[in-house]
């Protein structure tokens, strides 16, 4: 026990032995708040209280028995008299037996509630300022990481956890489903992190005996969604409706603290984000398996953009043939909605894999261009070169303030009557902005156009890192397709990830060549 506890104890006794009482029982708490509701030996002193099991409640001070003033108000001054239990709190010199000492206690059950307040306010404080500042505040490390001994704010990766952190992503973009990887962890005998943080002293307090150590679901799906293993500290997302209370109440996202670069990251921030995207989609799996299908979840109807739906059908007698084709799932619902869509997964996936490795060999086209213009810094196309519609716009909207400018002068001349005054203004003012959206939507088009002309952009490497592919596989078609457009006949459209950024740098390498031709022609 700690010095202040010991010292405690003995005064009690002593205090107790001098009037001649028999200690029934000493009920201690060490390590917990006066402001706890759920103390052990608190709960279990008035169990026994109730149950009339001694006459004294004998404490160093009020606040030792409780800094709550609604508990103070039930049990000193409420139930306490009932059950015929006197109350003594000795430094505070309150006693329930003395007559007209009530004020005092109820002043110190006040300046208790008080202090409590304070003090759950200036925590919170100190709390809100390390996690502006990226600290990591948790008692216990979060699963893949430990605290770094130099630095208790600061998370260093576990290797043995984040590994494990690593292999559920990787099997969440190959198709497994969040109660699949719980399986597989499983029956490869990795224990899940409330076991693994036990194991290792880290969370003994909330261990639970009754717990075998076994993933589920919402464990496998907690980890997934958790930025922190991208090297984002994000914390804040709960809070304690008050010090009093023990109910959680859901921050919303605008009001977290959320600062990049605080610690090593476990995971890309590519990965992350492709799994959060993927999960928003419908990736059941087939009955008796464990994975999704390569394309699930990418496709949609070209027509009415519904979710188009895998089915299997199989022609009459014994040898049939199975056929699994692809169909717009509104359609299947209401026939008047849209038509069917149908296409062959066969097909469908052939299609998809020559579209991808035709689009990632442009993909390399356009790096080995960019590459050429910026080995030619003379004859690069700089943004005055790509300014021309700019400097169209810019004189439009300087000529239509000059017109407008005009007017204030033709109005105060009496050139102009008030209603004309009016009407042509809202006209010209209009022509303004008009102008002034067109250079802004210009200049957001030109600087994407630059930001993505360099052969090493980060888009560009995404897709450097594959070859050529000969078969279509899940990681693959999610890591490359942000979805697929299927219309009926059986035409598809592929849009890719970063297409916005092929796109501009496709525009950007055309206005390059146009400006050749012209000084070629010149």
């Amino acid at each position: 026990a700690s010095e202040s506890i010991r010292n405690q104890k003995a005064l009690l006794t002593a205090y107790a032995a001098d009037r001649g009482w028999e200690v029934f029982q000493i009920y201690c708490d060490e390590d917990y708040s006066g402001a706890d509701r759920l103390r052990p030996g608190f709960n279990q002193m008035l169990r026994d209280a109730g149950e009339r099991r001694f006459q004294v409640v004998l404490c160093k001070s009020q606040s030792r028995f409780t800094r709550d003033m609604e508990l103070v108000e039930k049990y000193i001054h409420g139930l306490f008299p009932i059950w015929g239990i006197r109350f003594i709190a000795v430094a505070d010199n309150a006693d329930t037996e003395i007559k007209g000492n009530k004020k005092a206690r109820q002043i110190n059950g006040l300046i208790n509630e008080w202090y409590l307040e304070d003090l759950s306010e200036n925590i919170r404080m100190v709390f809100d300022m390390k996690r502006r500042q990226g600290q990591y505040i948790g008692g216990f490390p979060i699963y893949g990481y430990r605290k770094d001994p130099d630095n208790k704010g600061h998370l260093l990766v576990d290797p043995e956890a984040a590994e494990v952190v690593r292999q559920i992503f990787r099997w969440s973009l190959e198709g497994h489903g969040k109660q699949s990887i719980a399986h597989m962890l499983n029956d490869l005998g990795v224990v899940n992190p409330t076991r693994y943080k036990a194991e290792r002293g880290w969370d003994s307090n909330h261990f639970c005996k009754q717990d075998f150590g076994l993933w589920n679901k919402n464990t496998v799906w907690r980890i997934l969604r958790n930025e922190i293993y991208t090297g984002v500290m994000v914390q804040g997302r709960t809070k304690k409706a008050s010090y009093k209370s023990k109910a959680i109440i859901v921050m919303p996202r605008d009001r977290w603290f959320r600062v990049e670069g605080t610690h090593e990251a476990i995971i890309s921030r590519t990965d992350y984000e492709l799994v959060q995207r993927l999960m928003l989609t419908d990736t059941r799996c087939a009955p008796g398996e464990n994975t999704v299908y390569p394309l699930a979840g990418l496709l949609c109807c070209g027509d009415c953009l519904s979710t188009m739906a895998r089915r299997t059908s199989r022609g009459e007698g014994k040898n049939a043939k199975r056929y699994i084709y692809y169909a717009c799932i509104a359609n299947r619902d209401n026939k008047d909605v849209c038509s069917s869509h149908s296409i062959s997964e066969a097909k469908l996936e052939a299609a998809v894999l020559a579209g991808i490795n035709v689009h990632v060999a442009s993909v390399m086209q356009v790096r080995e261009a960019l590459a050429a213009i910026a080995r030619r810094p003379l004859q690069k196309i700089t943004a005055e070169r790509l300014d021309r519609r700019l400097n169209t716009l810019r004189a439009e909207l300087a000529k239509s303030m000059e017109v407008r400018d005009s007017l204030y002068r033709r109005y105060a001349l009496g050139e102009l009557s008030a209603e004309d005054f009016e009407a042509f203004k809202r006209i010209f003012t209009a022509d303004c902005e008009q102008a002034e959206r067109a250079i802004e939507a210009q200049q957001r088009e030109l600087e994407q156009m630059l930001s993505c002309s360099d052969p090493d952009s980060p888009w560009i490497t995404h897709f450097q890192q594959y070859g050529s592919f000969e078969t279509l596989d899940r990681t693959t078609a999610v890591r490359l397709i942000d979805r697929i457009l299927v219309y009926e006949g059986g035409r598809i459209e592929i849009v890719f990830r970063y297409q916005d950024e092929y796109l501009a740098a496709m525009k950007y390498l055309a206005l390059h060549q146009e400006s050749d031709s012209y000084r070629e022609a010149v």
